[in-house]
């Protein structure tokens, strides 16, 4: 009998709509069950934190209980306490007319709908899930934990649980959720099982919630299209370059080193906010690679195969341009090599790069920020075996670690709408690209992460490189360094201590507002974000040249173009790209592992 049909002792059970939205779950429950067995597995060590860090908050909590027992007992205490007064005032509320309690709680966008504060039931919950959050950081800020990498480690994890545990995050008791099936006869429900079963499928076998509508974009289509040509190709990168829309443009070439842990097109996303096309505006013969998406095929390509990358790509712009020198842009990771290279080049005494600029670059990694987590030991060796195994760090395995810096806005929140409400992802650009990552290679992970993130050779003792230790007193370029107020990434005070250690007898500082990429793709027209500078100089700490920093209104493109075009000599006629291997972006940036 279907669930429609009339029972002759209890009459129609179900709605027919209802009854046949049970059905279809039942039927993607059993297409979800076979992606999920498409996992492949990955090193347990990459999932959680190693034993040395539970024995640390183990052997705190002992020590408190041993020596302040009265702590324990006392937080056990308010907690109780804060509960059965909670739970009085719900059963009074409830007495005087089922009405949900007065609520001068703290605001929070999880809790928008207005029956988490109307709804006795749905007040409880909330309520209740508040004091449990503020017993346990309580708790954890008790411990007396000396390692202070231990202690940062320890409050994240708090952190991470506590929005997981968060009531908004399950179905039963989530009112928008199930407001939402009511409506719609459980086709909500339906739909967001059809999207987490195309998540499921689409990480084969892995959960990554997807941002972006994967359907609504095609880079060379609707994004990525700036006009230009890949003139030259290696087994390691393409190089592109664009061409001209005004008649003259300055006599030394731009080349962008975009980072290889994403895709380049993050630079020219639509053309009202490409930076690649605004570039090629302002009169520069614009050069950018775009780098391979290695597999295992590419195991043992190392920071040193990039840095000899650099210099070949720079040999490539000079002799299709005919010029002695250019100016070189490198973001983020690829800011990091960008210094490296010129640490090379200056002990060789090749002076060949006239100038360069540094977006969201870190060079710095004595404070690991919000990566402490994940750039300790017992996270990395799990890395370190993954990539043994594979031959590369998939790019869906950086994205999930990445967005858990952001729980709430990158994991949570976006899961609650494509699950439970069963929305479509949005076509938002930006995102699209954030889903669209690459593999990083084996060698290149491993000595990253242990030659400079833990290290922190750069800014040390120095890093081998090329029959040459790389060290950062070594840049002394003109250069215009970038970093972002809100960036989480590559946060602004540890970019400009890094910017400190270099000898370039002429550094700028720009600090534009918002983050590691909306801090960025900040185009002129839209005062959307400002930035700030400042004449303090390097000489003291961050702070220092924050606290003297001045606000400016805007996007910081024109400031920093000013700053390139003084140092990329007069007008020429302009150059068109020749000896075409295909139109740009090319092929590599297309490519899927």
């Amino acid at each position: 009998m279907r669930l429609d049909e009339a029972n002759p002792l209890t009459g129609p059970l179900l709605p027919a709509r209802l009854a046949e939205n049970i059905e279809r779950i039942e039927v993607l429950g059993q297409r979800l069950v076979r992606a999920l067995a498409q996992r492949t597995p990955t090193s347990p060590q990459v999932e959680a934190p190693g034993p040395d860090l539970y024995a640390s908050a183990m052997q705190a909590w002992f020590k408190l209980a041993s020596e302040q027992p009265a702590r324990i007992i006392g937080h056990q205490v308010r907690f109780w306490g804060d509960t059965l007064r909670h739970v009085a005032q719900a059963q009074h509320a409830f007495a005087k007319g089922f009405s949900a309690p007065p609520d001068d709680g703290p605001e929070d966008r999880r809790f928008a709908n207005p029956l988490w504060r109307t709804n006795p039931f749905y007040s409880f919950v909330r309520r209740q899930y508040l004091i449990n959050a503020e017993a346990l950081r309580k708790a954890i800020a008790d411990l007396e934990i000396e390692a202070a990498v231990d202690r940062r480690r320890i409050d994240w994890f708090t952190r991470q649980i506590i929005d997981m545990l968060s009531p908004t995050n399950f179905l039963a008791t989530n009112p928008d959720a199930l407001e939402k099936a009511i409506q719609t006869e459980g086709e909500s429900l339906v739909k967001g099982l059809e999207n987490l079963v195309a998540d499921v499928e689409a990480g084969g076998g892995q959960l990554v919630v997807s941002l972006a509508d994967r359907n609504a974009f095609r880079v060379g289509e609707n994004i990525g299209t700036t006009p230009g040509d890949v003139v030259y190709r290696t087994p390691l990168f393409e190089l592109i370059q664009y061409r001209p829309t005004t008649e003259q443009v300055h006599k030394v070439p731009l080349v962008m080193f975009p980072p290889w842990i994403n895709k380049f097109y993050i630079l020219d996303l639509k053309p009202e906010n490409s930076l690649l096309r605004w570039l090629v505006g302002q009169g520069h013969t614009l050069f950018v690679v775009s780098w391979k998406n290695p597999d295992e095929h590419y195991a043992d390509v190392g920071l040193e195969d990039y840095v000899a990358a650099y210099l070949e790509v720079i040999d490539k712009v000079l002799e299709l341009t005919g010029e002695p020198r250019l100016n070189a842009i490198g973001y983020c990771i690829a800011g990091t090599t960008l210094a490296m290279t010129l640490s090379v080049m200056k002990q060789r005494g090749d002076d060949r790069v006239a100038s360069a600029s540094f977006f969201t670059a870190l060079t710095d990694f004595s404070d690991q920020g919000e990566f402490t987590t994940f750039l300790q030991d017992d996270f990395v060796s799990g890395i370190e075996e993954e990539v043994a195994r594979r031959g590369y760090l998939s790019a869906k395995l950086m994205q999930r670690t990445f967005s858990f810096l952001r729980a709430n806005d990158l994991v949570w929140g976006p899961a609650i709408r494509s699950y439970m409400l069963g929305e479509s992802p949005p076509a938002f650009d930006l995102l699209f690209w954030n889903g669209d990552g690459t593999n990083l290679p084996a060698r290149m992970v491993t000595e990253y992460l242990r030659g400079l993130c833990q290290r922190n050779a750069l800014a040390t003792t120095g890093y081998p490189v090329l029959d040459v230790v790389a060290q950062l007193r070594d840049v002394t370029v003109p250069l215009c360094a970038i970093a972002c107020e809100g960036d989480h990434i590559a946060p602004w005070k540890h970019s400009w201590t890094g910017i400190a250690q270099m000898e370039s007898p002429e550094r700028t500082f720009i600090l534009s507002e918002s983050g590691h990429i909306a801090g960025i793709i900040n185009p002129p027209g839209k005062v959307k974000y400002g930035h700030y500078i400042s004449d303090a100089g390097f000489g003291g700490t961050p702070d220092d040249w924050r606290k003297k920093a001045e606000h400016h209104q805007g996007s910081w493109w024109p400031r920093w173009g000013a700053w390139l075009a003084e140092r990329a000599g007069d007008k020429v006629a302009a150059r068109q790209p020749r000896d075409s291997l295909g139109a740009a972006p090319g092929s590599y940036v297309h490519e899927t592992v």
